[in-house]
């Protein structure tokens, strides 16, 4: 790892002709396993922690695996962090021998969880008052977006710092755009978050209503693919529905946790969010029927259980 003595900033190593950035990356669960792999593919070389055992394909190809948040930011000019929630965000920072205590002028810290934009702010200055920049990059698209490098990034905070991480955004998702300053990457993946419930919601009633009225749901599903109300939703999430996969690529209870941000946010801004509190109470019902681990799209078991009927059965 190279560093300029004189002002801090990144000074990146090359392979070929090709300058490289040395990635820290912590959080290595179903989304940061193959974001990070799609970084070591690249040519990067990674800096790895986690609360678990560290994927050993991301080892085997050369990823080095470190004992703490700390050191990752010692090794590392960028430190990614790929986590559940804001305390573990929080942790992975601030705690003991977190990434502040190694992060020093110049370096890039840049959170890909999805949190509150109020505390992101927050730990933006304190990141800053270290001398280091950074960025909070959350992201849509899912363990299937993850894994295809498809995913579309949602940025807030310094345009410098964005374009130093455009190129490696660019090895994760396809959609990748700066919003605004620190705190607007979270409040769009809010916003992205209803806009997501609240379709799977109306996909599900959608074939719900088509499956109790007697029609295949499949084809419905089909023929609506070439219609207006076509989605991503209705393409993915709906087959999920149709063919009973509920495996997880996204979990419920994370949704639960966007949607808490977001009515959380809809009451200090003053104002109403009804369909928003309506698509959480159903996420609430399946996670009282044990269902917090399932794949969002196992909304519709909140649907199918008010109309004692599943869709697909007779």
């Amino acid at each position: 790892m190279a560093r300029d003595a004189n002002n801090g900033h990144i000074v990146q190593h090359t392979i070929g002709k090709i300058k490289m950035i040395d990635v820290g990356f912590i959080g290595l669960g179903i989304m940061g396993r193959p974001m990070a792999g799609h970084l070591q593919a690249a040519g990067h070389r990674l800096f790895l922690h986690d609360v678990g055992p560290v994927a050993q394909e991301l080892v085997a190809a050369g990823g080095i695996v470190c004992k703490s948040g700390k050191q990752v930011a010692d090794e590392s000019d960028v430190v990614i962090v790929m986590v559940p929630d804001t305390p573990h965000v929080e942790a992975v920072l601030f705690g003991a021998s977190g990434v502040a205590e190694g992060i020093s002028k110049g370096k890039i810290v840049v959170d890909m969880s999805s949190i509150s934009p109020l505390a992101t702010k927050e730990f933006a200055k304190k990141i800053n008052a270290l001398g280091a920049d950074y960025l909070d990059a959350p992201v849509s698209g899912g363990e299937v977006g993850a894994k295809a490098a498809s995913l579309t990034i949602m940025v807030g905070g310094p345009e410098r710092a964005f374009n130093t991480m455009k190129p490696l955004f660019e090895k994760m998702g396809k959609n990748v755009t700066l919003v605004g300053g620190n705190g607007d990457g979270q409040t769009t993946k809010v916003a992205n978050q209803i806009i997501v419930a609240l379709t799977i919601e109306a996909v599900g009633e959608a074939l719900l209503f088509a499956s109790k009225a007697g029609a295949d749901p499949a084809l419905v599903r089909q023929a609506l693919m070439g219609g207006f109300a076509s989605s991503r939703i209705l393409e993915v999430h709906g087959e999920r529905m149709v063919k009973r996969n509920f495996e997880p690529g996204f979990r419920i209870e994370l949704h639960q946790k966007d949607l808490n941000l977001a009515l959380e946010g809809a009451r200090a801004l003053g104002l109403s969010l009804p369909n928003t509190a309506t698509a959480q109470q159903l996420f609430n019902s399946c996670a009282a029927q044990g269902g917090k681990a399932w794949d969002h799209s196992a909304m519709v078991k909140a649907l199918e259980l008010m109309a004692s009927h599943e869709i697909g059965s007779a």
